[in-house]
């Protein structure tokens, strides 16, 4: 099932007041001083530390489905990435599964970016209101052409297109929702690719 987005109201992310914001350079430095450790639960997103939502079973038997199955599906030139830091301007996120140009050995040295990203995917349970709006407004900000979410309670799989990067509140216009027991295609680089959602959601 397809549909058209509205626009989005403002999230808490963006209503935050009296906070400082950083750079990643600053995030950086925080972590060269072992003021934040490498490992630990937190994202600079818009410019914040953000804590990471907790992880759960279900969370991680669906990110155990996706790094084992996805990769078998993406043609060459494509690898999928598990929870790793990415660089989109003010925001380095570490979303739990990135699709992105190149092979294993192609971020050795620098993060991924936007223009290396096909599909950006979270995870969702206790966040998916969050991965909705702030995730889906950070990703469409950067340009980021597909969002999914593989969404655990509902069961469901959407996937997000279109991103209006310059809107007021950068969002996806594109909304589709394919739930437990369908299946959907996605394409990179022309080639077109079907996912079954069963075999990555419980």
């Amino acid at each position: 099932m397809q549909s058209t987005i509205q626009a989005p109201t403002p999230s808490p992310l963006l209503s935050i007041a009296g906070f400082r914001k950083i750079t990643p350079k600053q995030y950086h430095s925080l972590i060269d001083s072992g003021i934040i450790y490498e490992g630990e639960p937190v994202e600079l997103l818009e410019g914040y530390l953000v804590e990471k939502g907790m992880r759960n079973p279900p969370h991680d038997g669906v990110v155990t489905r996706v790094s084992a199955r996805l990769p078998r599906l993406l043609p060459g030139g494509w690898i999928l990435r598990v929870q790793c830091a990415t660089s989109l301007k003010e925001s380095e996120p570490e979303p739990d599964g990135a699709v992105v140009r190149g092979d294993e050995t192609s971020y050795d040295s620098r993060l991924p970016e936007a223009s290396d990203f096909g599909i950006a995917i979270e995870v969702s349970d206790s966040t998916l209101a969050f991965d909705r709006s702030d995730k889906g407004r950070i990703y469409a900000r950067a340009g980021i052409p597909e969002y999914w979410i593989l969404n655990i309670p509902d069961r469901q799989i959407e996937v997000y297109t279109l991103p209006n990067s310059a809107a007021d509140i950068p969002h996806y216009l594109n909304r589709a929702v394919h739930p437990h027991g369908s299946a959907f295609t996605f394409q990179l680089d022309g080639q077109t690719i079907t996912l079954a959602v069963a075999d990555f959601l419980p």
